[in-house]
């Protein structure tokens, strides 16, 4: 207690402190800048292993029939398309909604900054699994082109293949998890949830029409994630734990910035820090001027509407 104490007061002090220093700490405090920071950090962090970090290559053996499938020229749909599907589409009908309902800057920026920071973490985490899983994908030996005279029933490294595409050779070892999948279900997912929450889609008695409408989004991850089974780039484990990361990343962002679906303000975000922050009132504690959360299920509908809470009471 002692120590918190301390750091309360150190924190407090610094946001009431005059000039550069205190003007930053309040800055910081009340707005989102940290989370732009965070989403400067997944953007570096994402090119950094794009750019420069090379898949752990696991041994393989010619005779394993798993990832003897041959390899697609031409994808079903290609990274372009998935930024068309899952990155443009998504992004413009957040823009029409904004243009066409005026729902308020700051509803319209945390939205969309949920789904930017939504998008970035799974690349990212994606990514870093991918790179340090190093799992073949199911066309490994057909990208490979394995040299002559290569023993088939033993295991091998990579310095046995003669493809000379540097991106094509090892990629084939980027199967786990599958990143079209992750991507989709992470914006599309996202989007998902946005629909949902302002739909009521969870309220009792609501209409097919509001609920069919919310997963028309999942409907299309969905597709996009099968379409890598069927271009046999993953297999059907692949494409699996990469929508589930997709969808997690997706529900953690959009439960940052919005209330849970069952509540009855779940069409609203959070206020704004500027909003929600009271100034230091005095050395130990900062009081927040919004409802506590409620843990209860009843009351939790009516009173979720603060990303933190203040109080210790239960029902």
């Amino acid at each position: 207690m002692p120590n918190h104490a301390t750091g309360t007061q150190r924190r407090n002090s610094l946001l009431q402190a005059p000039g550069f220093l205190g003007a930053v700490a309040r800055f910081w405090q009340r707005s989102y800048a940290s989370d732009y920071v965070g989403l400067v950090m997944l953007i570096a962090g994402y090119l950094t292993l794009v750019l420069f970090v090379e898949p752990f290559h696991r041994m393989f053996s010619l005779s394993n029939i798993a990832i003897q499938f041959p390899h697609a020229e031409v994808e079903r749909v290609s990274v372009i398309w998935l930024f068309i599907y899952a990155g443009a589409v998504p992004l413009a009908l957040l823009i029409l909604w904004a243009l066409i309902l005026h729902p308020g800057s700051h509803k319209v920026h945390v939205t969309i900054l949920g789904w930017f920071i939504s998008l970035l973490l799974t690349l990212f985490l994606t990514d870093v699994i991918k790179n340090a899983v190093g799992r073949p994908r199911p066309d490994l030996i057909a990208r490979c082109k394995p040299a002559p005279g290569t023993p088939d029933r033993t295991l091998v490294t990579f310095s046995v293949c003669t493809e000379e595409d540097h991106h094509v050779l090892h990629d084939g070892w980027r199967s786990f998890p599958s990143g079209h999948s992750s991507f989709a279900f992470s914006s599309l997912g996202y989007l998902t949830l946005f629909i949902s929450g302002q739909c009521h889609v969870l309220r009792p008695r609501t209409d097919l029409a509001r609920v069919l409408l919310a997963l028309a989004p999942l409907l299309g991850a969905a597709l996009i994630a099968i379409s890598r089974c069927e271009d046999y780039r993953h297999d059907v484990y692949d494409v699996t734990i990469g929508s589930a990361l997709g969808w997690t990343v997706a529900y953690f962002t959009y439960r940052r910035y919005y209330p849970r679906l069952r509540s009855k303000r779940c069409d609203e975000p959070y206020p704004s820090p500027a909003e929600g922050w009271s100034k230091v009132k005095d050395e130990e504690t900062a009081v927040f001027e919004l409802d506590e959360f409620d843990l209860t299920e009843e009351e939790g509908e009516e009173r979720e509407r603060a990303p933190l809470r203040t109080g210790g009471r239960h029902a």
